[in-house]
């Protein structure tokens, strides 16, 4: 599955190991959930004693046992995909176009397909444990002649279909809320308090979510519940009793005991389901310790340095990060392992290995956030153009050139950027420019007034600042990176006021299609905000890991390793902080989203940017109260060197 070797070996003795634990524990609490949902789809009010013994005489029945072997089973499945579809870096949909085109990828049709099966089997094993007239598909009855025959049971059909439904929607929720998102938790737990701290939420949001999906059941039965049940009948033979009541009816639905059975029914699924997922969650994001150096039991390739430049599964990657900045932070004895000399040569190859990629990992932020800043002026611009407007200012170039400056110093490594980020418009050519996800809508409610008037700046250290910009007195020579044809507009002289206009040429109105899809693509509010900072708890370990190394290089490197690269890291750290200043300045970039508490969903990953960066601040303030007025002899530029005074005189 994973080529490199590294890899093979990780996922086979870490990942499937715990990813079985998860799946066994899982099982193993299966029997007492299983008696709870027993005992209150029998329990009664008037008679507890005699519920009492009717579920212990159903824990030990047979029939219940097989049910008991069939949920183990899902749970084994559920487990499964869980291990297959987990990720580390969320996928976000930064149109309402790309979220559609998620839900109908092959990988989540397959998904949802093996949902709706693992439901019908839950279904089928609720209603044979609750019993009654919920227990078997096919009943007796007679037909208008009185003749006896096999009729259908609606009521077992219902729990069928519903168990589909509900596993579907689990399925789609999964998509649009992120639900196979492991997310790295910032305060160590034990596994055992961890999974007794979430067991009140998993339950909560099992029985609200199995409330609305029982209500959208209903609705959806309603109204094309005579399809399957049409279908059913053809299939196997069976006859619909005119005597009963139809459940696609008003008052066939409106049967309390009957929506309390499947609202109890969904509760148990899900609350099975949600439980696999949150011990798995547990159980693979549990901290693994990499060894610093090799010994000879253990492999170079196991080692921390060789595993953090590995990337493929990104679970290996994170799972290194994280320990590097627990031991940058706790463990003494193997900083000085990192901070040691190879023997023989005397040469700090881990602390190279190190700090080479989390500056990697840095800069590769900082070139993403100045692509981005790039993009939404270059939008910018070409809106503005294409309104009527030809005429280009200074400040573009001056951005231009501030982006560049950002961009400069990063090294080549480059961290994949999800693709959702930087897809292509629809509507564009192969010669427009990159519009998705954060082409700013002038005319959007969501767009700020900064932006609406961007086009329209001009530099103040421009010698048109001030005066009146008359297109004969703004003609420029050709840039450099122009084409000939650009050349030889740019550089035509004006037309006279006495010459013969052109005859306009009314716009095109576009056609319903390629405006419904220009719609449906517009970005979602905050979405690519957050689809670029994805992956940043990596960049938060990498800026944790190397402020405390080199906070505590101050006292335990012997060798002054740490101080070769400090006017590196130091300048890594200011550019990203500057790129980070500048996107929080964007429309979006600074509002932060409500978390829901009805959910499964983690939020983690739409406030990584916030954690990001305050982690980035107080990283810098982590090295300058440390080395204080020894960091004035440090090589930097004069604009760094100002911004770094801001931190030593605690003013940022």
């Amino acid at each position: 599955m994973f080529p490199s070797e590294t890899s093979c070996w990780f996922i086979r003795k870490v990942i499937w190991w715990r990813a079985a634990a998860s799946i066994a524990w899982s099982v193993l609490l299966l029997p007492p959930t299983t008696a709870v949902f027993v005992f209150l789809s029998k329990f009664s009010f008037l008679h507890p004693i005699q519920t009492i013994s009717e579920c212990l005489s159903l824990l030990m029945s047979s029939c219940l046992i097989f049910s008991f072997i069939l949920l183990g089973g899902v749970v084994i499945m559920v487990g499964f995909l869980n291990l297959e579809y987990y990720t580390v870096i969320p996928t976000i949909a930064c149109s309402k176009i790309a979220l559609l085109g998620q839900l109908l990828h092959p990988r989540q049709v397959v998904s949802s397909v093996a949902h709706c099966l693992m439901g019908v089997i839950v279904g089928w094993c609720c209603a044979v444990t609750v019993g009654n007239r919920y227990k078997t598909l096919g009943c007796p009855c007679k037909s208008s002649d009185g003749v006896p025959q096999m009729g259908l049971n609606e009521y077992h059909l219902v729990f069928l279909l519903a168990g589909a439904f509900v596993g579907f929607s689990h399925s789609l929720l999964g998509v649009t809320h992120n639900i196979n998102y492991v997310s790295f938790h910032a305060v160590q737990q034990y596994k055992y308090l961890h999974f007794k701290g979430s067991l009140p939420l998993v339950l909560k949001c099992s029985a609200i979510q199995a409330f609305y999906s029982i209500r959208n059941f209903a609705v959806a039965y309603f109204f094309l519940g005579y399809i399957p049940k049409t279908w059913i009948c053809k299939t196997l033979n069976l006859h619909l009793d005119s005597s009963v009541h139809r459940l696609d009816s008003i008052t066939g639905l409106v049967d309390l005991s009957l929506l309390y059975h499947l609202w109890i029914s969904a509760t148990f699924l899900l609350f099975t389901w949600y439980i696999t997922l949150l011990l798995f969650r547990i159980f693979v994001t549990e901290v693994y310790s990499f060894p610093v150096q090799p010994t000879f039991t253990q492999d170079p390739h196991q080692c921390l340095p060789r595993v953090l430049t590995d990337q493929q599964p990104m679970i290996l990657k994170f799972l290194a990060l994280q320990d590097l900045a627990l031991l940058s932070k706790h463990s003494p004895s193997r900083r000085g392992e990192v901070f040691s000399l190879s023997q023989p040569g005397g040469h700090p190859h881990n602390w190279n290995a190190v700090s080479r990629e989390c500056l990697a990992l840095l800069a590769d932020l900082t070139q993403r956030l100045v692509a981005y800043h790039e993009t939404v002026a270059t939008n910018g611009r070409a809106k503005s153009l294409s309104s009527g407007s030809e005429r280009k200012t200074s400040s573009d170039t001056s951005l231009t050139s501030c982006a560049e400056d950002l961009v400069s110093p990063r090294p080549t490594f480059l961290t994949k950027t999800p693709a959702s980020v930087f897809a292509r418009s629809f509507a564009g050519g192969p010669h427009s420019p990159l519009t998705a996800p954060f082409t700013p809508d002038l005319d959007s409610p969501f767009s700020s007034p900064t932006l609406r008037r961007f086009p329209g700046l001009v530099d103040q250290c421009s010698p048109w600042h001030g005066s009146v910009q008359s297109p004969h007195i703004m003609r420029r020579a050709p840039k450099l990176w122009s084409t000939s044809a650009e050349s030889q507009v740019s550089s035509s002289p004006p037309r006279s006021p006495a010459s013969v206009p052109s005859p306009k040429q009314e716009p095109t109105k576009p056609s319903f299609v390629a405006q419904f899809l220009q719609n449906r693509k517009e970005q979602l509010p905050e979405a690519s905000s957050q689809a670029l900072f994805a992956d940043s708890q990596a960049h938060i370990w990498a800026l944790e890991a190397l402020s405390y190394l080199v906070q505590a290089s101050f006292t335990e490197d012997q060798f002054g390793v740490v101080q070769t690269t400090l006017p590196s890291i130091l300048s890594s750290m200011l550019h990203l902080q500057e790129a980070v200043d500048r996107h929080f300045k964007l429309p979006h970039a600074s509002s932060k989203p409500v978390r829901s508490a009805n959910s499964m969903e983690d939020f983690t990953y739409k406030t990584l940017r916030f954690a990001l960066r305050a982690t980035l601040k107080t990283a810098i303030y982590r090295i300058t109260t440390t080395f204080g007025s020894h960091l004035n002899a440090v090589q930097m530029s004069a604009e760094h060197r100002k911004r770094l005074q801001q931190f030593l005189e605690f003013k940022e």
